[in-house]
């Protein structure tokens, strides 16, 4: 009764923790991958943010002294201008004339409560002092800007919506191929 009885294993069940061990270890390779990336990536975050905080710095800095030159000579410092505005309709087609409509078209403000991005030159304020009393607008800062596009940013990918989280998304497609939109729409 020394002998043992061996099992016979069928090939389908070896060739399936072959294939299983393939897989867990391929996953490991793209997981080791992904971190090493990952990590790079933090490195040049990291000296990116360390280079616009250094840029925002000198801004300020330089502010300063514009403004201190200025009350030294006794005159005053006046900012410049802003070179980007934010445009949002606020009021329906009701009684409107055909220009001020063909103005909104132009500035791509077809539906009421959408918003766009626009850079400030004489043409543009000319169109909007028309079309004054239809929509509301103002200099973005990088808060409400980053507010906006973390909460209504999207982008088109396989035909699909995809909402703009972080910028891994935007790295996995290749930008020039897809469309990114920003939807100022009520939810």
């Amino acid at each position: 009764m020394g002998e043992e009885v061996k099992a016979l294993i069928p090939d389908s069940v070896l060739k399936k923790r072959k294939r299983n061990e393939e897989w867990t270890l391929a996953k490991q390779q793209e997981l080791e991958a992904a971190k090493k990336k990952n990590a790079e990536n933090r490195k040049l975050i990291y000296n990116r943010a360390k280079l616009y905080s250094k840029e925002y710095e000198e801004q300020e800095k330089e502010l300063i002294r514009l403004k201190r030159e200025a009350k030294l000579k006794g005159g005053f410092y006046v900012d410049p201008e802003a070179k980007l505005l934010f445009i949002t309709r606020i009021r329906g087609i009701n009684a409107m004339h055909p220009k001020t409509r063909k103005i909104l078209q132009l500035l791509r403000l077809r539906q009421i409560f959408n918003g766009v991005f626009l850079k400030v030159n004489k043409a543009t304020l000319n169109m909007l002092h028309r079309v004054e009393p239809y929509v509301t607008y103002g200099y973005p800062n990088l808060k409400s800007v980053k507010e906006l596009i973390y909460k209504r940013g999207y982008g088109k990918l396989n035909k699909r919506r995809v909402a703009l989280t972080d910028n891994s998304i935007v790295e996995q497609v290749n930008t020039a191929l897809s469309v990114w939109k920003i939807s100022c729409t009520r939810s």
